[in-house]
């Protein structure tokens, strides 16, 4: 949809700075429950086309994995938090205060870990965005995916009648202070066409 691709770097940059409060919110829940010092923050924020997401993600040979929630309220779509396999398991092991190198593959627990990791930061990302535009956005229980970034992203969004090319792509770089450590993931989301619509008037307005 041009409408979005005509977004001037203003209104970007007020997103990513909306992007960057709940950031510093999930932050702060998420050392909570880890135990551990987490800075996040929203390098870039952009809008993108499904085609141009996959490469951003992992080497076309490595699976990724991916935090699917639907967005309801005032606006409705869907949102994906997606991280490289290795980044997710070892948010995993700071969730379940297990040490580096631990989780090797999905259990029930690390499942549960990586979900509620996905509630965090897709809530408080929500929670942000809701507050800048003034509206109600709740998101639903997530549900996890790991498979190649085609494969997740074509699962998430192929058959959702929005258009590709109207992805907004909010990076996000976690920093553990405990041990200098960078994680990089990234924040999508896909509005229906009518919340599209609502999302560019409010920006435009805002």
């Amino acid at each position: 949809m041009a409408a979005i691709q005509s977004l001037k770097n203003i209104q970007l940059d007020a997103l990513r700075e909306t992007a960057n409060i709940g950031a510093g919110h999930a932050a702060t829940a998420l050392s909570q429950m880890t135990g551990s010092t987490i800075m996040i923050k929203v390098p870039a924020i952009s809008v993108a086309s499904v085609e141009e997401l996959p490469a951003q993600f992992a080497p076309d040979e490595e699976p990724v994995a991916a935090v699917l929630m639907h967005m309801l309220g005032d606006l409705t779509g869907r949102t994906l938090l997606v991280f490289p396999k290795p980044t997710v398991l070892r948010l995993a092991e700071l969730m379940l205060r297990r040490p580096i190198g631990s989780s090797v593959a999905f259990s029930e627990l690390e499942t549960s870990a990586i979900k509620e990791t996905g509630n965090i930061l897709s809530g408080a990302y929500m929670n942000a965005l809701s507050d800048f535009l003034g509206m109600l956005l709740l998101p639903s229980p997530p549900t996890l995916v790991v498979d190649m970034s085609v494969a997740v992203l074509t699962s998430a969004f192929g058959e959702f009648s929005a258009d590709p090319d109207a992805i907004l792509c909010v990076e996000s770089e976690f920093v553990v202070r405990d041990n200098n450590q960078t994680l990089r993931g990234f924040f999508l989301l896909l509005p229906d066409p009518a919340s599209l619509q609502v999302l560019l008037r409010a920006l435009r307005l805002a």
